[in-house]
């Protein structure tokens, strides 16, 4: 099983199977003078990621970078793995994302507070990154893959604190991590191409969710490689979706906060009221309520859920 998408401008996207699911988490291969990799995936989609290497004829050792948009372990948690296979290849990361990186310890037990018994299936293992196979990039800072291109790097919070985002000068593309959302390819052979905001715990925070939108825009992004799942050439609608989502998701977690004094249960109120809204939108839309996308639709907005209360909550410690 292997699925490699040939995206232009030296860019190729190999399928992780994250959750055993197509088009949901890859890794994108830059095929620079200097091969770059953005993204690793979950540690059990490292056998689909070198086999994917294999099949571009690209050998690990000769990998010399490895980009984490972010240390969420769905992105990131696979690197200490997949760098045992790449011995020449550095670790690329946010500044604030370095120590969790070498000590994992406090990303396996948040990873464990929301996917609880699940973990060991979705994560395991969680290997620790040597500090000297890291490097740090500041906002704005650059690296030259190749002769004719250069990687830019922004800082993103938004979606989490230690969460950047990379232009690509060759295809003035963005690799965007979760700070601009999902795209849900399973509704491309719908005719519908469609984003919600990635909202998950513990550092969401919409103002500047909404302001790396606009930082996107006026860099001059053309199109956008999420790290779910694959390239939107239309960044307008994809802000466009995000400006229209977001208010929804703050606001439907809002009425839950406040109906609901249990944690539990204002994370399962939203949840399950956002799921209404955005069936509700999609049938509009033509889509099924048995289409398959609503499987991985339920389990994302849940996960979001966790993250609008807890924003919610600070907001009210903070008052």
């Amino acid at each position: 099983m292997q699925n490699i998408s040939e995206l232009g401008y030296r860019i190729s996207l190999i399928d992780g199977f994250d959750l055993d699911r197509r088009n949901r988490t890859g890794t994108y291969v830059i095929a620079d003078t200097d091969i770059t990799l953005v993204e690793t995936s979950a540690s059990p989609s490292i056998p689909h990621l070198l086999k994917g290497l294999a099949e571009l004829d690209i050998a690990p050792e000769d990998v010399t970078y490895i980009i984490l948009t972010h240390i969420h372990l769905d992105h990131a948690g696979g690197a200490g793995l997949f760098i045992q296979h790449c011995p020449n290849a550095k670790v690329i990361v946010h500044p604030k994302g370095v120590r969790h990186l070498e000590d994992p310890t406090r990303l396996i037990a948040g990873a464990k507070a929301v996917y609880g018994e699940d973990f060991n299936k979705l994560f395991d293992p969680i290997l620790p990154i040597p500090p000297e196979r890291m490097i740090c990039k500041h906002d704005r800072e650059t690296l030259k893959t190749g002769a004719n291109s250069t990687l830019t790097f922004y800082d993103t919070p938004g979606h989490a604190n230690h969460h950047m985002s990379i232009f690509d000068s060759m295809s003035k593309g963005m690799f965007s991590g979760d700070t601009i959302g999902i795209y849900y390819r399973e509704l491309d052979e719908e005719g519908l191409e469609f984003h919600l905001p990635s909202t998950s715990p513990n550092q969401f925070n919409p103002e500047a969710m909404l302001a790396a939108a606009e930082l996107y825009e006026s860099v001059g992004v053309e199109r956008i490689y999420f790290g779910h799942y694959g390239v939107s050439e239309n960044p307008k609608e994809v802000y466009r979706q995000l400006q229209y989502w977001l208010p929804i998701f703050v606001e439907t977690a809002k009425s839950a906060f406040m109906e609901y004094d249990d944690l539990e249960d204002r994370v399962a109120a939203t949840s399950k009221n956002l799921f209404t809204e955005v069936a509700a939108h999609l049938e509009e839309k033509g889509i099924s309520m048995n289409h398959p996308v609503f499987d991985i639709i339920a389990l994302d907005l849940n996960v979001s859920s966790m993250g609008l209360i807890d924003y919610l909550l600070k907001q009210e410690q903070n008052k």
